[in-house]
């Protein structure tokens, strides 16, 4: 009887174990999926852009004249008025420079003096008929010369009247220095391209955003259009700006072609800096209360198996695949893969709008694969039984 009994308990012990490996068998490749439910919101597509702050209007002061910095007045973020002096150099090889061109000058008067005495005497004497035309006109060349000379000497000197009172060098406009390179002792040289010594911003409450967008993008923007931005120092904080300009002079580099925009900004309070980097969104459209899909509903695909064994349609054959059109998939009720085209509309990256009555309000859609059930019965418990 003992015996009998021990033989039944095996035979259910052996029964269970098989029906437990079959269960697990049969479902070991079900794939358990990830889903999101579609729902209302706002959405708005946006052109997104990195770019630079930079002041509406950069003067850059140098000097028309070679010397040494005798005494700098202004230094880094100093306020300036327009016409106050920034720095003056050495005025010592200028002064004696005009001294010489005044003496000669003097020296060139006097020669001019004579030989107009001399002119008239030499005409007196032509008219008497005591001098020959040649002599005469001796005397008119001698007169011409001294005139010339008279003269190349006075812009000598009104020449270097001029450089002397360039060795006091002012501010254009008034602004804030924003750069400096040059100090006190330091040696310039004036030459063909003028040295930068001081940069003023002329008024950085009013800056501008120069940005690169793609060519892509280049047939969305407008002048006049809003955009918002923000900078690392401040990522709490959404700026404003409007669309100024596009300059089609294009810029390419590693075979991307980007094209610069310049956008108005306002900086009443001076919290942006020049040399700030921005990042740029401007608002294409926007909408407001509607049927919403995540974008990663979008971008799953069923693997090849799945396609073949699961997925079914809305008809009874492939959709064609029109612009503005897309395609989500959903679990039916007996665990079959269903693909949904609808038409699309706008989209922020991550939502997507739904334009068409095919998703409803509240479904469930897959947004990517989980575990399938073999893994899921690895992290379970363990079957009793043996």
């Amino acid at each position: 009887m003992k015996r009998l009994s021990l033989i039944v308990m095996v035979l259910v012990l052996i029964a269970g174990g098989v029906w437990g490996y079959r269960a697990q068998t049969q479902t070991a490749d079900q794939t358990i999926y990830r889903q999101q439910t579609i729902s209302r919101g706002d959405v708005s597509q946006t052109i997104s852009a990195t770019g630079t702050l930079n002041p509406v209007r950069v003067v850059s002061v140098g000097t028309q004249v070679s010397g040494t910095v005798k005494k700098l007045n202004v230094d880094f973020n100093d306020k300036v008025s327009q016409g106050q002096i920034l720095l003056t150099l050495d005025t010592d090889l200028m002064q004696a420079k005009l001294a010489q061109s005044e003496a000669l000058l003097h020296s060139a008067q006097a020669k001019l003096t004579l030989a107009q005495a001399n002119h008239k005497r030499m005409r007196e004497l032509f008219a008497q008929q005591y001098i020959s035309q040649q002599e005469l006109d001796q005397s008119d060349a001698d007169l011409a010369a001294n005139v010339a000379q008279y003269a190349q000497v006075k812009a000598q000197v009104q020449s270097d009247r001029i450089n002397l009172a360039n060795t006091v060098i002012r501010s254009p406009v008034a602004g804030v220095v924003i750069d400096r390179s040059v100090d006190e002792g330091q040696t310039v040289a004036a030459s063909f391209q003028t040295p930068t010594l001081i940069k003023i911003a002329q008024d950085l409450s009013k800056m501008q955003i120069n940005a690169s967008f793609s060519e892509a993008d280049l047939g969305k923007l407008s002048v006049g259009q809003q955009a918002n931005f923000r900078v690392d120092a401040f990522p709490n904080g959404q700026y404003q700006g409007t669309v100024r300009q596009i300059r089609l002079n294009p810029s390419t580099q590693q075979n991307v072609v980007t094209y610069d925009v310049v956008i108005d900004v306002a900086n009443p309070e001076l919290k942006l800096l020049p040399g700030m980097t921005a990042y740029v969104d401007i608002d294409l459209e926007h909408k407001e209360n509607v049927l919403l899909v995540p974008n990663a509903a979008l971008r799953f695909k069923p693997s090849t198996k799945e396609s073949e064994n699961k997925t079914q349609t809305t008809t009874s054959r492939k959709p064609k695949r029109e612009r503005g059109m897309a395609t989500v998939y959903v679990l039916t009720a007996d665990g079959q893969l269903k693909a949904i085209p609808f038409k699309a509309g706008i989209s922020d990256g991550k939502f997507t709008e739904v334009q068409s009555a095919a998703l409803k309000e509240g479904m469930s859609v897959i947004v990517g694969d989980g575990q399938t059930a073999k893994q899921s019965s690895k992290n379970s418990a363990p079957m009793r039984g043996f």
